[in-house]
């Protein structure tokens, strides 16, 4: 073979130029692996936004902020947090298949509100939006009294200690106990509205406001909610809500309240009881219960109670006991009689000796009711409201 004739093994091996080597590489085994792409904000937001979407897809229905499912009030308060951003809803619309970013018109009134609510969206299981036991308040002459809740923009600040409130209360170190009135709703207090645990980060200063034509002293409150949500409510409007809503305390377990010192004396018991009568004219009265005060056990003071008139001659079951500090029962009985007065049974019971006796500590009111008037008596809240037979409710003085 000639020098012209010889080839290069090389050469003959692979293509003369890269071009053509890459054209030859069918399996794309000369193909740069892609960089993974950083994950923006943005990704972070829409896939956080799908989720959402896809709990609507799978339960035909939006996530709620407010449901003791934890995962489920995640996606809830992700959506709510979502609503509140304009930009945010503008990024995300496009991903929108159900319209759950879409604001309807503000109604003109309530009526259209509740008729237009097709989806039934209004009928949250916790009642949220049921004012209907509410006490009747006269409007402040300031707008400044209402306060709504908004996105808690320092939620990481306050989210630790609701995580390590929880665990305390799994550990049984902490425990919940009956809400006892406005006294103990003090900074750095933990209670729990409506299932939802709530923090007092702040109790602002006393101001006087004019209520109803009287002057009424006045604090808000920065109250941070476990669903990255908070509030500038006033004080006293916690205390109503808490009550009205059977709202709970989150105190030290073995402790019955907080607030107990050491100066504070025992003064006994504030009980409520039921009739066990078999007697047609008192088994027939809806919601009639016995309020007292006992300076020993209830057990003791009704171990005789289907001998005294004074217990309607028959047997009684305890339905609430409270124990109470620095309360005089003159004080306590005067209350009761006051504020149940248009609800008190008028009954005339004869004793074993046949001698009449008018009981004056038997009433006919809801027991949710009852239990809200002791803790407003106990705090001391009580002097201002009446209970008013017609809607059921306790309501301020005229």
């Amino acid at each position: 073979m000639s020098e012209a004739e010889v080839v290069d093994p090389v050469d003959s091996a692979y293509p003369g130029n890269f071009q053509e080597l890459f054209d030859a590489d069918v399996d794309g085994l000369l193909d740069a692996p892609e960089k993974p792409k950083k994950v923006t904000s943005s990704d972070r937001l829409e896939r956080a936004f799908l989720e959402v979407v896809e709990f609507r897809r799978a339960h035909g229905r939006i996530p709620s902020s407010t449901t003791r499912e934890i995962a489920e009030r995640k996606l809830g308060a992700r959506l709510d947090g979502i609503l509140a951003n304009e930009e945010k809803i503008a990024a995300l619309k496009r991903l929108d298949e159900f319209g759950l970013l879409e604001v309807p018109e503000a109604p003109a009134s309530l009526d259209d509100l509740l008729a237009g609510d097709d989806l039934d969206l209004l009928g949250d299981e916790f009642g949220l939006l049921d004012v209907s036991d509410l006490p009747v308040r006269k409007a402040p002459n300031s707008p400044d009294s209402v306060a709504k809740r908004k996105k808690s923009v320092e939620f990481d600040q306050f989210e630790h200690l609701f995580k390590t409130k929880h665990a305390e209360l799994a550990e049984g170190a902490v425990t919940l106990a009956a809400f006892r009135g406005l006294p103990t709703v003090q900074e750095g207090r933990f209670f729990v509205l409506n299932g939802i645990m709530l923090f007092v980060a702040e109790v602002g200063e006393t101001k006087t406001m004019v209520v109803g034509g009287k002057a009424e002293p006045k604090q808000r409150l920065r109250v941070i909610f476990e669903n990255g949500t908070e509030s500038s409510m006033y004080r006293q409007s916690l205390s109503i809500r808490l009550h009205e809503q059977e709202g709970q305390a989150i105190v030290r377990t073995g402790v019955e309240d907080e607030e107990i010192f050491d100066a504070d004396k025992e003064s006994g018991h504030i009980y409520v009881l039921q009739s066990l009568s078999d007697d047609a004219q008192i088994a027939g009265i809806k919601d009639l219960y016995k309020i007292g005060f006992s300076r020993n056990s209830v057990e003791q003071r009704i171990a005789n109670a289907a001998n005294a008139p004074t217990y309607l001659m028959a047997p009684v079951e305890i339905v609430a006991d409270y124990r109470t500090y620095n309360l005089k029962p003159s004080a306590l009985e005067h209350l009761l009689h006051r504020v149940f007065a248009e609800v008190r049974l008028d009954i005339t019971q004869i004793d074993t000796k046949g001698r009449k006796y008018d009981p004056s500590e038997w009433f006919v009111a809801p027991l949710k009711v009852i239990n809200q008037a002791i803790n407003m008596i106990m705090s001391g809240e009580i002097v201002d409201y009446v209970y008013d037979a017609e809607t059921q409710q306790l309501v301020e003085r005229g």
